[in-house]
Parts: C-alpha cells; sequence; structure tokens
C-alpha cells in the first residue's frame, strides 16, 4: 500500500530501561510489512490520523469491521487522512512526538489508530485526538510480542489522575487529559499543542526473552509522566511548554 506521505516525525528514545546492547537484526521498515524482533531491534509502527468511521469496513451484510490502515478497501490513501511513521528501540520506553505547528489533527477526522503489520496486521482501537473543542495531547502505547511478532497495540490510559486538579485540563470521559482547542498555538492561543505517545512493550520477542519496559511504565505511573518527560521534550525543542 502506498501511504501519503505526511508529517516530520521526531523520535527521541529516553533510556529508562537498562538491557543489554545487541545489533539491530530487523531490517523490515515498512509498517505495512511483518517482521519479528529481539530485543534491541529497531520496529517500525505507524499512526494513522482519520475520522473514526475511516478505519471501519462495511461488509456485504453490513457488518462493521476495524481493519488495518495497511488494508486498501479503507481507502486511506486516497481520503482525508495522514500517517506519521516511527522506529523506536525494542524494550526501551520511547517518546515519540509529533509537531502541531503545521498539522492539525481535527482537520484529518480528529482520531489516531496504531498499526504495523500486513498478513498479521494489528492496530489499535482509534482513540480521540482532537475535535474543534478539545486537545488531547498525552497518550500511551503499550506493543503486545508473542514471540517476537506483534499481537496487538493497546492504549493505556490513568483515567486521569496525570492532570487532576489542573484547571488547565478537562477529564474526557474520565480517561483523558485534554486540553480547549482554542487554547492551542496553532488556534492563535499560546499553549503548544503537540502530540506525546509513549510507547512501551510487553511479552517476549523471537528468542523467548522477555520485553519489560512496559512494566516499567506502570511502576512510573505512581509519578506525573508529564513532569518526566517534559524537560526532555524542552531540551529538543524550545516549542515544547509545560503543558505536557
Amino acid at each position: 500500500m502506498a501511504l501519503q506521505s505526511l508529517l516530520i516525525i521526531l523520535t527521541t528514545v529516553l533510556n529508562l530501561v537498562p538491557f543489554i546492547s545487541a545489533a539491530n537484526t530487523n531490517h523490515v521498515y515498512s509498517p505495512c510489512s511483518d517482521t519479528t524482533i529481539q530485543r534491541g531491534d529497531g520496529f517500525t509502527l505507524a499512526m494513522a490520523f482519520a475520522s473514526r468511521s475511516s478505519f471501519f469496513y462495511t461488509t456485504n451484510g453490513n457488518s462493521s469491521v476495524q481493519l488495518s490502515p495497511c488494508d486498501r478497501r479503507l481507502g486511506l490513501a486516497s481520503g482525508n487522512s495522514q500517517v506519521a511513521v516511527f522506529r523506536p528501540k525494542v524494550d526501551e520506553i520511547s517518546l515519540l512526538t509529533i509537531n502541531t505547528s503545521s498539522f492539525e489533527p481535527d482537520n484529518y477526522g480528529g482520531y489516531m489508530v496504531a498499526f504495523a503489520g500486513s498478513k498479521y496486521a494489528a492496530r489499535s482501537l482509534p482513540a480521540f485526538v482532537a475535535n474543534s473543542t478539545y486537545t488531547v495531547t498525552s497518550f500511551t502505547l503499550a506493543l503486545e510480542f508473542n514471540q517476537g511478532r506483534l499481537n496487538n497495540l493497546y492504549w493505556k490510559r490513568d483515567g486521569c489522575a496525570a492532570c487532576g486538579g489542573n484547571s488547565s485540563f478537562v477529564c474526557l470521559n474520565n480517561q483523558d487529559c485534554a486540553i480547549r482547542t482554542s487554547s492551542c498555538k496553532n488556534q492563535g492561543g499560546s499553549v503548544d499543542c503537540s502530540l506525546g505517545i509513549q510507547v512501551a512493550f510487553s511479552g517476549t520477542d523471537k528468542h523467548y526473552s522477555v520485553l519489560n519496559s512496559w512494566y516499567e511504565v506502570a511502576n512510573l505511573r505512581q509519578y506525573s509522566l508529564y513532569g518526566l518527560y517534559a524537560n526532555l521534550k524542552n531540551s529538543l525543542t524550545s516549542q515544547y511548554n509545560s503543558f505536557f
């Protein structure tokens, strides 16, 4: 599938999980191809942005089935959609960022699906990102592997614990911390609403080694991951601010 060329992506790895360094053995770089991985490999995945209904295919029986964005039947390549491609390192906690100064998620349907693979296609449920009223800027994504092959992708939510009591945020559906879209810089406001996606790994690699980085994220959830990443983001780009 020919994916649209979409965004300038900054991928940053924060070395929170120590492990023995290994050479990369995964030379598959397309998010629409299958592969198996070991600890220390790079792994390519992507985020598709479109309307929620765009990720579902209606069968002849009129039932609706969610397909991978790589599936041509969805027609995302010719529709109102965008795709961001990343390559985090397996079993490190990674921070993936998308600069929204020239990209407005609400202009492309406002929902996001993480995906990778072809025959063994895995995709997350559609996650709300933005509409004309609210924008969610922080996400946590867990990648689950079985013997080195990606099985599933899960959005992990903390029930707004990270932004409780902060009047700058609104808690949506008791699960997502959101900023009013009118406050975002790309709407003339003062807040940088760039997206941040924390990625961690679970399961086993192709050598049956256990992937532990998701458990490290779970342990860190007693602290504010917003604060944990704030200094890193500020050191990488001057435009991020303390709202993340």
